[in-house]
């Protein structure tokens, strides 16, 4: 989706390059009727400036830009309407993020990535901040499968533990935006070791998405979203869709009945 692809790279762009983002992430509507020229005089910017933005979506020219931005503005809109309630916004977001996830999603990457992790002889979440917890919830899904998985958070293991991986093993780093430094860094550490690197990640074009094997995107806020307002909920849907895969490769009635049975010890008779 078009919209979605620009606001994935918003941070990689120059300044310029921002304005021109702004006016059609904020008025696409008037953006499907312009030229070329006329874009560049609404929104203040060169020819020059919209031709490498277009460019750097994806795109060869602008009026294959255009073509797919009208396709976009005729489905059904998924806008999210600020002026319902908290409830009703809320649902309007989260139906948002797995309509454009489910649009855009690459099935066989997804089984790709699923039987890459089913072979793998250890698997390493990478995250810091908010997208920690995430990481947390992918070693606790890989985990309850009979994979050994963990989480780091701390910038220094991260290395320490990426620096001693091998092909044999894979790394999956977690960054909504993407240039986060630390995760970029470990990721880095971690492929140069030879692991199998993914990142799941709503930057295009990001530093994450540029160094990692394989890259899994979620959807991007608007640019100027608060960055504790973004929503973490696109990013465990994906991983939620690999981990179903992996459920059905396996047949893991006993592997089950048997966690059950140690969980059970740790809850309080009803």
């Amino acid at each position: 989706m078009v919209i979605n692809k620009i606001k994935g790279i918003y941070k990689s762009l120059t300044k310029t390059e921002k304005k021109a983002a702004d006016y059609i992430i904020q008025r696409p509507d008037d953006a499907i009727h312009y030229s070329i020229t006329e874009l560049g005089n609404w929104s203040g910017v060169s020819e020059t400036t919209i031709y490498r933005l277009v460019k750097k979506i994806g795109y060869e020219g602008y009026q294959e830009f255009k073509i797919d931005l009208v396709k976009e503005l005729s489905s059904p809109s998924m806008e999210v309407n600020q002026d319902k309630d908290i409830f009703e916004s809320y649902h309007s977001k989260v139906s948002l993020i797995i309509d454009t996830i489910n649009r855009n999603l690459d099935k066989n990457l997804i089984e790709e990535i699923a039987n890459r992790i089913d072979n793998s002889n250890k698997i390493i979440i990478l995250a810091v901040g908010r997208s920690y917890p995430v990481a947390l919830d992918i070693s606790l899904k890989l985990n309850s499968l009979g994979y050994i998985a963990n989480a780091f958070s701390d910038p220094h293991m991260q290395v320490i533990v990426g620096a001693n991986l091998s092909s044999k093993d894979t790394v999956i780093a977690v960054s909504h935006s993407g240039f986060i430094r630390d995760v970029f860094k470990s990721t880095e550490v971690a492929k140069n070791a030879g692991a199998y690197t993914i990142a799941i990640t709503s930057g295009v074009r990001s530093p994450l998405s540029s160094v990692a094997d394989k890259v899994l995107y979620t959807v991007a806020d608007a640019p100027n979203e608060n960055e504790f307002k973004e929503t973490r909920i696109g990013e465990m849907f994906i991983f939620d869709l690999i981990y179903n895969v992996l459920l059905k490769k396996r047949n893991l009635k006993q592997h089950f009945e048997n966690i059950n049975k140690v969980i059970k010890t740790k809850k309080f008779d009803k």
